[in-house]
């Protein structure tokens, strides 16, 4: 529910609604921002919006995506008014409601990014990105309780085993912030659900025989290719439910996401592992960043994960890999961008 999720996923089903309103002649301005935006230029993005709306204030696309900008920029106040205006003026759309979700969810306000949710399920039952999204706000809001339930009483196992389940699965404390998806318009209303990304699933396999066991990790050289593999290695070790290899990613100097110590770590890994009878473990949409002169890589994803405990979950995570002695090791994961 973690930062904050990928302002650059596209959907193409902004505005089915508004089909009586004719965007001809802005269109290729819309476009153009759109594609600027997913580029990594949001300045030059609010230049083309600015333009459409310059000639027509009340365009709901060139609102919408000049929301999506700010907040891509960390302009959360004037991102907030613009979707608050757009849920005002066209109150039948979901996406605004969502996407204010995001926004409040990103600060901790959890019950109000689950009221706007709520309302975007509401306006369009059908709208899948809302589900998922109040799924991690339920769970943020789950992991705040029974935090707080162990405060008053610290001796709970029950409530200790729920807190580490929800926490394996969003990950941090419940301070953490929330990996609610955005949404991005596209140039043109065509469709009603989001465009999904490729998906590369870890496959689930029995667990080899501890005398089988190899560590997973790969030489790598250089490239995005590389970097990937590992991750997805990485991942099928944990569907595989390969303890030892799926430790193995992790470097000596691991920074442990609650910073506890590494053998402490490693024995709750063990048993979170070890506990389901199967479990599943998917690796959505990978961006790689690699810096420091190809010695150091940035990997963020949409992390799909199910078990016989738990059916489906999905969290934004991101990985940082350093290379040591031929291969990418894990030095830092956190949940969100």
């Amino acid at each position: 529910m973690t930062p904050f999720p990928d302002l650059r996923q596209t959907v193409v089903a902004f505005f089915a609604a508004l089909a009586a309103v004719s965007f001809a002649a802005f269109a290729d301005d819309i476009q153009d921002a759109n594609k600027l935006l997913k580029s990594g230029q949001p300045q030059q993005a609010l230049e083309r919006v600015n333009k459409v709306l310059a000639a027509n204030p009340k365009d709901p696309q060139a609102r919408f995506l000049k929301g999506l900008i700010y907040t891509e920029q960390g302009n959360t106040k004037e991102a907030t008014d613009i979707f608050l205006g757009l849920t005002k003026d066209y109150p039948d759309l979901p996406e605004p409601y969502n996407n204010l979700a995001v926004i409040y969810a990103s600060q901790g306000q959890y019950e109000k990014a689950r009221g706007f949710l709520e309302q975007s399920i509401r306006t369009h039952p059908s709208y899948a990105t809302a589900y998922e999204n109040l799924g991690d706000v339920y769970a943020k809001l789950a992991s705040q309780a029974y935090d707080k339930a162990l405060q008053i009483d610290s001796a709970n196992p029950a409530a200790k085993n729920k807190l580490a389940l929800v926490r394996d699965l969003v990950g941090g404390t419940a301070t953490a912030t929330a990996a609610v998806k955005p949404v991005v318009v596209a140039a043109a209303p065509v469709a009603s659900e989001p465009a999904k990304a490729p998906t590369v699933v870890a496959a689930v396999e029995p667990a080899k025989p501890a005398a089988e066991k190899t560590i997973a990790a790969k030489p790598a050289t250089t490239g995005n290719a590389d970097v990937l593999e590992t991750v997805n290695a990485w991942a099928k070790a944990w569907s595989s439910k390969d303890v030892d290899g799926y430790l193995a990613f992790y470097a000596r100097d691991f920074k442990t996401p609650g910073g506890e110590a590494r053998a402490e770590w490693e024995k709750a890994r063990r048993q979170r592992i070890s506990a389901p009878k199967s479990i599943a473990v998917s690796v959505d949409a990978p961006k790689v960043s690699i810096v420091a002169g190809g010695q150091t890589a940035s990997v963020t994803f949409r992390q799909g994960y199910r078990s016989d405990v738990i059916k489906s979950t999905s969290t934004t995570k991101t990985l940082v890999l350093a290379k040591s002695d031929g291969h990418w090791l894990i030095q830092q994961e956190r949940i969100g961008n």
